[in-house]
């Protein structure tokens, strides 16, 4: 099973953060599938790769640091294909949600940590 993992600390208030989380997870082709209050979790949509192929994205907001200007959270993507290449499915769609998450003007990037 691939899975990539990075850390984040956004500029960003916590009311914020989901619906520009959600919005940037959507213009990766993520959909949104379930969240509270702390917990996002996206799939990648059907139908350009093999079902063991689709990622699956976890958002993991940490509520015990968050303040009103900053939170701190954990990305993870996963899928059930084994990485047998470095540069496999489930990096190439890390790579993009990462690069989309580093760029967004909405929320100012203060720190990340790629695991």
């Amino acid at each position: 099973m691939a899975r990539y993992t990075c850390f984040l600390t956004l500029g960003v208030s916590l009311d914020d953060l989901q619906p520009l989380m959600n919005e940037t997870l959507k213009s990766c082709d993520l959909d949104v599938v379930y969240t509270t209050h702390d917990y996002m979790m996206a799939k990648e949509i059907p139908g350009k790769v093999s079902f063991p192929k689709l990622v699956t994205a976890e958002v993991l907001i940490d509520l015990t640091t968050a303040t009103s200007q900053e939170v701190k959270l954990s990305l993870v993507l996963k899928n059930e294909e084994l990485p047998l290449k470095a540069d496999n499915h489930c990096r190439q769609v890390f790579d993009v949600v990462t690069e989309a998450v580093s760029s967004n003007q909405k929320w100012r990037l203060i720190e990340t940590v790629t695991g």
